[in-house]
């Protein structure tokens, strides 16, 4: 299939599962489509995904795209969610995914921009869009229809499935508070936050979720970054690193991402096509719902419970950090046409969505968030 054929059908097969998922049980157009995928093949596939399983919001995400499509089928589209190791390692989903070992993965694009720089985009870019706007502008700011010709070239499909919303910024044994703290710190940090920490001196290092505590245990990293407070304290990096700072400036709204083999989706009947595509929307609200839930109250039994002090990053780094990546996100585009292409697009509805945030949206928050004590910072 060539690529503006392929990227048209599934940007139509997703606006498709969008009005499926907006039918009520007793608009004609759901009930047939429903009908139809009852009636459809027995299909049986593996997706695999970055998490353990022990991330019930994250890993669960999977867990629960794939009870939706085997509800709404009557068990004929079956699949079965692996966590990370369970057969391959949690960065190499993308590659199980490309070769057939399973045909869908849940993971995040910028763990691969060894293969494809323009990856990031996927998922978060450093001081890029918060989860409202990640998600608008892939799934109507046309980032989406880029998103599928990066990926054509993987053979692979991606569709949004969640996001974690505003991830924190990190795990430290020792305080940073300038640049010259953090020169020669072992950092583990993905994607393109991790090519800022590398200009800013940390030494960086990529470990899957599972692989995180046990390096950061015996010493081999000094800090880590993960996502938030309810799955960093699943993971027990609090009992090392008892340094939490804030704000996580390289994620602001990273979206999980659904890899599927082009090969296999072509397979499916449009059904079958419509409600995979439908319950990843679904799972776009979901996910940040759980997290708005679960986040708050973790953050108070880390700092409460577990004697957690949350640190916030000196302007000295904020700044030092913005300088590095604009300039990193230029230089790749004039280097990258792919890059450019989706960079480009991107950076327009960047431009364009901060303002009216820092008016309306801003004035808000500074106002009405700081109504309500917070006990939670130290002075």
């Amino acid at each position: 299939m060539r690529r503006r054929e392929f990227v048209k059908k599934t940007a139509l097969g997703a606006a498709g599962a969008g009005t499926l998922a907006a039918c009520g049980a007793e608009s004609t157009p759901g009930v047939a489509t429903a009908e139809a995928a009852v009636q459809g093949p027995e299909v049986q596939w593996r997706l695999v995904t970055s998490f353990p399983p022990s991330l019930d919001i994250l890993h669960g995400a999977a867990e629960r795209i794939a009870e939706r499509i085997s509800g709404l089928t009557n068990g004929r589209f079956s699949i079965r969610v692996y966590a990370a190791g369970e057969i391959v390692p949690g960065l190499q989903v993308m590659d199980a995914v490309q070769q057939g070992t399973a045909q869908a993965g849940l993971t995040g694009g910028y763990y691969y921009i060894g293969k494809s720089p323009a990856l990031a985009f996927d998922s978060s870019l450093p001081f890029g869009l918060n989860a409202r706007q990640q998600t608008a502008w892939l799934l109507h700011g046309g980032g989406i229809e880029l998103m599928q010709e990066v990926y054509s070239d993987f053979g692979i499909i991606p569709f949004a499935a969640g996001n974690t919303g505003c991830q924190m910024g990190g795990w430290f044994r020792e305080p940073v508070e300038t640049l010259s703290d953090l020169q020669g710190l072992r950092f583990r940090i993905p994607g393109i936050g991790g090519e800022i920490m590398t200009r800013l001196g940390a030494s960086v290092q990529v470990l899957s979720g599972p692989d995180i505590y046990p390096a950061l245990e015996r010493g081999a990293i000094d800090a880590t970054e993960w996502v938030g407070p309810y799955d960093d304290e699943k993971l027990g990096f609090y009992q090392i690193a008892p340094n939490y700072y804030l704000p996580g400036w390289w994620e602001p709204g990273l979206n999980a991402v659904l890899q599927v083999s082009q090969a296999a989706y072509d397979e499916l009947p449009e059904s079958y096509q419509q409600l995979l595509a439908a319950a990843c929307n679904e799972s776009v609200t979901d996910m940040m719902a759980r997290y708005d839930v679960e986040n708050p109250r973790a953050l108070r039994r880390l700092v409460e419970d577990h004697g957690v002090t949350l640190r916030v990053y000196s302007d000295e780094i904020l700044r030092a950090a913005w300088r590095e990546s604009n300039a990193y996100l230029e230089e790749q585009a004039a280097d990258d046409p792919t890059f450019r292409r989706v960079y480009e697009s991107w950076n327009a509805y960047r431009m364009e969505v901060f303002p009216y945030f820092a008016g309306n949206e801003q004035h808000y928050a500074q106002f009405a968030f700081n109504q309500v004590p917070n006990t939670l910072m130290s002075e």
